[in-house]
């Protein structure tokens, strides 16, 4: 049976909720607000939170991304992500393995993979990802238990030898995003960045600014 899975990384912003960082907003207003200035690929980190609490936010956010014909991924929850009928589903390297979670999801939700290396990667095509998270690039602290950055060796070995989609993530800020971008990433992810601005629209317009000159460049 063919899948109907859609379009892995269908744009070039991937934003990711962080709500200790949104200066007080919820998650809702923040995620609001990213889809209302374009963003059209959301996912739901809260590793923190209650399951109460993520189902019912995943609920809300899930409904607002239909709405905007944009893409919703959830983290590492894969019962949350099946129960609200995300679009996919993020893990990492210490969570079930991707045959695994593929059983539960069935055929039709995205399976996105963090790597960190280049066998982590090849291991994660063979294993059938749709995407992999790519970092981080420069240090961050936005997620507690994360690896040392692994720099642009590993995402020009990334641009270089894997073929299926990828996103840039990790320390990624307005200040950087182009230099990411210039090595080959056609999708890059931003927490903070965004969720920490003041004036979320703006700060998204000037990264996609960003982006476009890199290109062109």
């Amino acid at each position: 049976m063919l899948s109907k899975r859609k379009n892995p990384l269908p744009s070039d912003l991937y934003a990711l909720t962080a709500e200790e960082y949104s200066l007080g907003r919820s998650n809702i207003a923040v995620v609001k607000e990213m889809l209302e200035a374009g963003i059209k690929i959301i996912q739901y980190r809260e590793k923190g939170k209650k399951q109460r609490v993520k189902y019912e936010e995943c609920q809300e956010i899930r409904k607002m991304t239909l709405a905007y014909d944009a893409t919703f991924i959830v983290d590492d929850d894969v019962e949350i992500a099946k129960l609200v009928g995300a679009d996919g589903i993020h893990i990492g390297q210490e969570d079930l393995p991707i045959d695994v979670v593929r059983n539960i999801v069935g055929e039709d939700m995205i399976i996105g993979l963090s790597t960190h290396s280049p066998e982590q990667a090849e291991a994660a095509v063979r294993a059938g990802a749709d995407y992999l998270g790519v970092g981080p690039i420069f240090s961050t602290k936005t997620k507690k238990d994360v690896c040392s950055p692994v720099g642009f060796d590993y995402l020009d070995y990334v641009v270089s030898h894997v073929t299926i989609p990828f996103v840039a993530i990790g320390g990624i800020k307005a200040n950087n995003v182009a230099e990411v971008v210039k090595h080959g990433a056609n999708c890059v992810a931003l927490v903070t960045e965004i969720v920490g601005a003041s004036n979320i629209p703006v700060k998204i317009a000037e990264i996609q600014q960003k982006i476009a000159i890199a290109i062109v460049k």
